[in-house]
């Protein structure tokens, strides 16, 4: 723990306030040159993260939709082996938009996984 010291008036007539003042100037300049770099970076992080991505399709209840099979169990889609298996499945028709990013399917029973799903697992289907 940091222990105060009391200065006597000497002490403090002793005291240069340009030279106290100076350093906290230049401390000053140094934070905000961090500031500024750290501003930059985030920027180029964004604009190099922004590349890959790509807007989320719109969904609307009563939309047919696939979902696709890549994170389901073998045990679920009943196949020998995953080569065999159909990419995706369905459709299954949009219950309920639950935000931008899930939509509730109506699914059957003998699937047995949650209806909520990401976007990014279902496909439009086109008749």
């Amino acid at each position: 723990m940091a222990r105060l010291t009391v200065m006597s008036l000497e002490d403090w007539n002793r005291v240069d306030v340009e030279e106290i003042r100076g350093r906290w100037e230049k401390r000053r300049k140094e934070l905000d040159g961090i500031a500024k770099k750290k501003a930059e970076r985030e920027k180029k992080m964004k604009r190099q993260a922004d590349r890959s991505r790509k807007e989320a399709e719109e969904y609307r209840v009563g939309d047919k939709v696939l979902i696709s099979t890549k994170d389901f169990l073998m045990e679920l889609m009943k196949r020998a082996t995953k080569k065999l298996t159909e990419k995706f499945i369905g459709p299954y028709v949009v219950r309920k938009i639950v935000s931008e990013n899930a939509v509730e399917l109506e699914l059957l029973a003998s699937l047995r996984i949650y209806p909520v799903v990401n976007v990014r697992r279902i496909v439009k289907y086109r008749e």
